[in-house]
């Protein structure tokens, strides 16, 4: 796999998450990560160490330059938890879990992010604004009500099918509700 591609193609597909998941400072972003499918594999027999450490890296800075922290999900074998720098755990009082991931448990994303992080830690939920799926990973447990699926501008990275989610807040009310901040003033 041509890695410096890879990271170009990771660049333009996190810039338009970023752009059109509306990311702002102090927000969570989960990133799931299959670096088999991306490497034209199936999800969880042929992982990359490369390839995670590539995708991770870029999506870290880009989110690291706008002040999005990012936690990275894990695989079934560590029960899709998530890798987080200890002070995000901290600050939203996360459980922390006992483990460190490995190639073919936790997945190249999470091995990646446990050596480019600071002080990393595993955590086994967290509620993210945003996330990105690359590799069909089921990173929605993991995002807040109400998620949003949306199009990223490529709908695949290697190998690997793309989604990616956005949340809202839940709208509420009746017939009567108004979700509209403008039309809530004009008729009151």
């Amino acid at each position: 796999m041509d890695l410096e591609k890879l990271q170009t193609q990771t660049e333009i597909l996190i810039d338009d998450v970023i752009k059109q998941a509306d990311l702002k400072k102090g927000q969570i972003f989960v990133l799931g990560l299959s670096s088999s499918e991306v490497n034209g594999g199936l999800i969880g027999h042929n992982s990359s160490a490369e390839i995670g450490q590539v995708i991770v890296k870029t999506i870290y800075d880009k989110l690291t330059a706008i002040g999005v922290r990012l936690a990275v999900q894990g695989c079934e074998h560590l029960n899709r938890a998530l890798l987080v720098e200890r002070d995000l755990a901290d600050q939203k009082d996360l459980e922390i879990v006992s483990v460190v991931p490995q190639l073919n448990a936790g997945g190249s994303g999470q091995v990646a992010a446990y050596a480019l992080f600071q002080d990393p830690v595993e955590v086994e939920y967290i509620t993210a604004q945003a996330g990105l799926d690359i590799g069909d990973t089921a990173i929605g447990m993991h995002v807040k009500h109400v998620q949003i699926p949306f199009r990223p501008i490529m709908r695949e990275l290697g190998g690997a099918h793309v989604t990616a989610l956005k949340s809202r807040p839940k709208l509420i009310g009746g017939p009567r509700a108004s979700y509209d901040v403008v039309d809530a003033f004009r008729q009151g």
